[in-house]
C-alpha cells in the first residue's frame, strides 16, 4: 500500500462521529472505505489514492461511554483542493459504523502549510537580520520580514517605557530624537545610543537621563523640530543639538545623512543664536500673522513682509495649527459607509468637503499621493484607509488641511490636530 510522504501533504480532513454503539477502530475505517466506495468515481476512489500515495494513513480515535461512542477522523491528502473537498463531504454520507448508526461531521480542512509558511517568515527575519541588507520587498511574506528586521534592537526603556536602542543604558553620551520611527532609523543607521521623545510632553525618564548623561537631541528640519527643541531645553539638561536637513524628518534620512547632520551638531546656546533659527522662526510668524489676517491661502500667492523685502511667502510651507473637529453624526456614517466599501482591499480614499471621493489609491501609494496633493495646493476633507495610520501620514494630513482620518488602526507618536476614527 503506497504511503503519502508528510513533506508532500496539502491538507488534513479533520472530522467526528457519534454512533449508538460500542466501535472499534477497524470498524469506523471499514465504514469509510465501503461506504464510499463507487460514490466519487475511479478518480477520487479511497483505496487506489491510498495505493498511489495521494491520501496518507486514517488515522481514527474512538471512546466508549455507556454504550454510546464518539470519536475522530483525520485523513491526510495531497491532492488539489477541490478533491479534498469533495472525499470530505462525502464522509458525511456515512449512515453506519458497523452495526450501529452514525453520523460523521466534519471539524475543518486544514492547510497544513500554513505551518510551514509561519517557519519560513520567522527564519527569513533572523537572516535579514544578520544579513543586514535590504532586498526587494513584495506582499505580505516579505512586508513582515523586513518590518521584524527593521526593528531589531528596538527596547523600551525606562518607567515611560520609551522606545530606544540597546546602548542608551551603558553610554554615557545619548542622542534624543522625536519618536519611534525615528528611533528605528537610526537603529538602522548603526546608532544604537538613541531614545525617542515619544509625544508631546517630555518624560520624566529623559529628565534623569539629562542629570546623568551628556545629551545631543536631533530634531527634524521644520518648524515642528525648533518647538521640539525649546520644549526640550526648558525641561532637560542638553549639551548639543542637531537637526536634520531643511523641509526632512529624521526617520526619512538615510544612513550618511544621519551622519553629516550630527557631525554639524552645536551647543544649544549656539543653535538658538544661529542665524538659520531666526530666519525660520521670522518666516513662520509673518506665515501665521498673514493667514490670520486674510485667511488666504495659494500656491502661487506670494508675500513681502515689510522688514524683509527679499523674503517670499510660501502659505505650504508648514501647517496652521488648529484644534481638532468632531465629525457630525452624518460623517461618521459616511466615513463607515467607506470604510466597509474598501474594508480587505488594502486601499484608501480620499475624499472632498462634500464627502465624496476624490481619489482611490492603494495604501503603498498613499504617502505619496498626500505629497502631490500639497504639492498642487488640493485640501483633503477626509481620509478612509484599509490600514494602519503612521506618523508621516498624519503630518501631511495637517498641511492640506485634512480634518478626518479613519482606519484599522493607528501608530502615531505624536499629538495631531487631525480626528483619528477606527473602525
Amino acid at each position: 500500500m503506497g504511503k503519502v510522504s508528510p513533506m508532500s501533504i496539502k491538507y488534513l480532513i479533520r472530522a467526528k462521529f457519534t454512533a449508538n454503539g460500542v466501535l472499534e477502530k477497524p470498524d469506523v475505517i471499514g465504514a469509510v472505505f465501503g461506504q464510499t466506495e463507487g460514490l466519487l468515481g475511479e478518480d477520487l476512489e479511497l483505496r487506489e489514492l491510498q495505493k498511489n500515495g495521494k491520501i496518507g494513513r486514517i488515522e481514527v480515535e474512538v471512546e466508549t461511554v455507556e454504550g454510546k461512542t464518539t470519536g475522530k477522523i483525520e485523513i491526510p491528502t495531497s491532492i488539489d483542493k477541490t478533491g479534498t473537498t469533495i472525499i470530505a463531504a462525502a464522509l458525511e454520507t456515512i449512515e453506519r459504523i458497523g452495526p450501529t448508526d452514525a453520523k460523521v461531521e466534519i471539524e475543518k480542512i486544514e492547510d497544513v502549510r500554513t505551518s510551514k509558511r509561519e517557519f519560513v517568515v520567522e527564519r527569513a527575519k533572523k537572516l535579514l537580520e544578520a544579513l543586514h541588507s535590504e532586498g526587494p520587498e513584495t506582499k505580505e511574506m516579505a512586508s513582515a520580514v523586513f518590518t521584524g528586521a527593521r526593528e531589531a534592537g528596538l527596547i523600551e526603556y525606562g518607567i515611560d517605557k520609551l522606545p530606544a536602542g540597546p546602548a542608551v543604558s551603558s553610554d554615557s553620551e545619548i542622542i534624543v530624537v522625536e519618536g519611534r520611527a525615528d528611533v528605528i532609523s537610526m537603529l538602522k543607521a548603526g546608532i544604537k545610543n538613541v531614545i525617542g521623545i515619544s509625544g508631546p510632553e517630555v518624560p520624566e525618564t529623559l529628565k534623569k537621563l539629562g542629570k546623568e548623561k551628556e545629551i545631543t537631541l536631533f530634531v527634524d528640519g521644520d518648524r515642528g523640530g525648533l518647538l521640539v527643541a525649546k520644549k526640550f531645553v526648558d525641561a532637560v539638561k542638553t549639551a548639543y543639538i542637531a537637526q536634520a536637513p531643511s523641509g526632512k524628518e529624521v526617520e526619512e534620512l538615510v544612513g550618511k545623512e544621519i551622519m553629516q547632520s550630527l557631525r554639524g551638531k552645536v551647543s544649544a546656546s549656539e543653535f538658538f543664536k544661529s542665524s538659520e533659527y531666526q530666519r525660520k522662526e521670522e518666516r513662520s510668524s509673518d506665515e501665521r500673522d498673514y493667514v490670520m489676517k486674510t485667511g488666504k491661502r495659494g500656491r502661487k500667492l506670494k508675500f513681502r513682509p515689510e522688514h524683509s523685502r527679499r523674503n517670499v511667502f510660501r502659505p505650504r510651507a508648514e501647517p496652521v495649527k488648529r484644534e481638532q473637529v468632531k465629525p457630525t453624526d452624518e460623517e461618521k456614517q459616511k466615513l463607515h459607509e467607506f470604510y466597509e466599501q474598501i474594508k480587505d482591499s488594502r486601499d484608501a480614499l480620499l475624499l472632498n468637503d462634500r464627502m465624496e471621493v476624490m481619489k482611490k489609491t492603494a495604501i503603498t501609494n498613499l504617502l505619496d499621493t498626500l505629497y502631490n496633493a500639497e504639492r498642487l495646493n488640493r485640501q483633503v476633507y477626509a481620509i478612509v484607509m484599509d490600514g494602519i495610520a503612521t506618523t508621516p501620514i498624519a503630518k501631511v494630513s495637517e498641511r492640506i488641511g485634512c480634518r478626518f482620518i479613519a482606519a484599522r488602526n493607528f501608530s502615531i507618536d505624536r499629538e495631531t490636530s487631525v480626528y483619528l476614527l477606527s473602525f
